[in-house]
């Protein structure tokens, strides 16, 4: 059983639907997924840090980053703990690893791809596999489950009504069906680039 973190922040809820909706579809396919939600209180003076936290992120065989997409990019807190993953980096310790992202906004844009590219960019420089989505827009198929609403392959979108009278974060179904078969394609990726590296070791 391989372990798939998924790192994220969320301001609103949204985003920690769509992780915890992830890990459920880990969790179909055999896998073990291990949520990590950062937090404010793990930046001081603008720092982020948490030894413990990154050496959960060390063991595990995958990683996938997930945060809202805020002013066409990923929130400041994500961003801390971006700048300090470059400690990973430089020892080369992600490297290898299964990698995919997720984001969600209150706009069906939200110039949501942004963010998207950046996680992949992200991913690229610390020499990480990065797996997209592959569903097709329920749209183009005659259904009506939503999935794939948007229209994202480079990670999972997902999109919420902004509300302001304190009612409690939701997700619409078709993307939370979206994440959750998105966690099942990220473990089944994982379990091929298991058996691809073994082969190649031995080979």
């Amino acid at each position: 059983m391989s372990t798939i973190a998924i790192v994220y922040f969320s301001g609103g809820g949204h985003t920690h639907l769509m992780a915890e909706a992830i890990a459920v579809g880990v969790h179909t396919a055999g896998h073990s997924p291990d949520l990590l939600r950062i937090t404010g209180e793990q930046i001081e003076q603008g720092r982020w840090q948490d030894d413990r936290f990154m050496a959960r992120l060390a063991n595990a065989d995958a990683i996938v980053f997930g945060s809202p997409t805020y002013m066409g990019g990923v929130a400041a807190q994500f961003k801390a703990f971006i700048d300090a993953a470059s400690s990973a980096w430089f020892v080369q310790q992600w490297k290898d690893k299964i990698a995919a992202g997720f984001t969600h906004s209150s706009s069906p844009s939200g110039d949501k791809q942004g963010t998207l590219l950046y996680l992949a960019i992200h991913a690229a420089q610390h020499g990480m596999v990065w797996v997209g989505a592959t569903d097709m827009p329920s749209q183009y198929q005659g259904k009506t489950d939503g999935i794939n609403r948007l229209g994202s392959f480079l990670g999972v979108m997902g999109q919420s009504t902004m509300t302001m009278d304190g009612s409690p974060a939701a997700l619409e179904s078709g993307d939370r069906l979206t994440a959750e078969l998105f966690g099942q394609r990220i473990a089944v990726a994982v379990e091929r680039w298991a058996i691809d590296t073994t082969v190649a070791v031995t080979a």
